[in-house]
């Protein structure tokens, strides 16, 4: 069928449960006939009112916490962008037709965003499964068994309100622990010499605000000579930032004593082997020699880095070009190559979130990232990683981590 002759609103009103949907202000902007039939109340009574407003908490019963713990759970999606399905709750719905007089109703909701084309969330899809009648005895009289099920359900209901609570506060934590690790373990911003530097971090939406991708620069021995590396642990959060952390720091110490950028990576490549979570985990690094005008590089299983010349010629720098650090069992010798420079070229390394999108070839995220580059050469590379990711990532985030570090040779 057509999608564009079936009648949505039509839909959404014929749906069998309660649905209703709210404004991120969590005010009524459309509710379904089965929300009106089972609450009580006309459509006019609830659209452009505020959610509390039409259903308040009880205020003869000071331990009514129904209508919070929604809010709440609202409140979650809004922060986090995913769905929240809640316990059992305890609801007191006032009477429409009897001021002051109060149901007690149980219902099972449901909440889930509705993201608009930036990404952000619009609205909020509230669904509501009425399950009173699984609580109270026929005829509206409670027998005894009722009510000890109604208590043991309430009770768990609560259990599960604490949990979540609890979990949420880990969740906090946990954010904290990997924001204070990002901090420790990525370089910020840097003058190298009379070369200046730039550096982004963007985690994938719904993460820690931390990633396993990362980036690093090295002051080598002999001469005027940069190791410029990025790498990308699998997995988002915690557990992926601390390989991160664990991969870079080897590879930063292997840099500083390798004849070159291969034998760093082959260090790096036998280390990952006995570092749970390294797998299949990418890396390249890049010896720049300020001196002798000449970048060597070595690539296991990651994208190219890029050389943009001054003229406006992009190179991407692929010639060596080699599995994951994990790929072999018994580590080999990897690849090297090498290219040329001028005062004032460009060299940009990234990951895979800045170029990569669903459903699109590679080659043609990879040809945007060099036209973004080529276009925007002459700019400070502050100013030019900006322009970057702002033509190249979505607006609302991407879904993928994101690092990129910028050089100007």
């Amino acid at each position: 069928m057509d999608e564009s002759v079936i009648d949505y609103r039509a839909v959404f009103q014929a749906l069998p449960g309660m649905v209703a949907l709210l404004t991120p202000e969590l005010v009524y902007a459309d509710v379904n006939e089965e929300f009106c039939r089972a609450s009580g109340r006309k459509r006019e009574q609830m659209v452009g009112r505020h959610l509390f407003e039409v259903f308040p908490d009880n205020p003869n019963d000071p331990t009514a916490t129904g209508m919070r713990n929604l809010e709440a759970s609202m409140q979650r999606v809004l922060d986090t962008g995913e769905r929240d399905g809640m316990a059992l709750q305890r609801y007191d719905v006032e009477d429409p037709t009897r001021a002051g007089h109060w149901q007690e109703r149980y219902w099972s909701p449901c909440n889930a965003p509705v993201f608009g084309p930036d990404g952000n969330v619009v609205m909020l899809v509230h669904r509501v499964e009425e399950v009173t009648e699984l609580i109270r005895a026929r005829g509206g009289r409670t027998t005894g068994r009722t009510r000890v099920l109604e208590a043991e359900l309430y009770t768990r209901a609560r259990e599960l309100q604490d949990l979540n609570e609890r979990l949420r506060l880990a969740h906090a934590r946990e954010r904290e622990v990997a924001l204070a690790l990002q901090e420790a373990m990525l370089p910020a911003r840097r003058q190298v010499g009379d070369h200046r530097a730039a550096v982004r971090y963007r985690p994938a939406l719904g993460a820690l605000n931390v990633c396993g991708d990362w980036y690093d620069m090295v002051d080598l021995v002999g001469g005027h000579r940069l190791g410029v590396s990025v790498g990308d642990v699998v997995g988002h959060g915690l557990a992926a930032a601390g390989v991160m952390g664990q991969l870079r720091s080897a590879l930063s110490a292997a840099s500083r004593v390798a004849e070159g950028p291969a034998q760093a990576l082959d260090v790096l490549g036998r280390y990952a082997h006995v570092v749970d979570g390294a797998e299949s985990a990418t890396a390249v690094t890049t010896f720049v020699d300020f001196d002798r005008h000449t970048i060597t590089y070595s690539s296991a299983g990651h994208l190219p880095p890029v050389l943009v010349h001054p003229d406006g010629w992009v190179e991407f720098l692929d010639q060596a070009t080699d599995p994951p650090l994990d790929a072999h069992p018994d580590p080999i010798p990897r690849p090297q190559a090498g290219a040329t420079f001028t005062d004032g070229a460009i060299l940009a390394l990234y990951t895979d979130g800045l170029v990569e999108r669903r459903r699109e070839d590679i080659d043609t995220g990879l040809a945007r990232l060099a036209e973004s580059l080529r276009r925007h050469r002459a700019e400070d590379p502050e100013a030019l990683a900006d322009a970057v990711l702002l033509e190249l990532l979505p607006p609302g985030g991407a879904t993928d981590d994101t690092a990129l570090i910028i050089v100007r040779l």
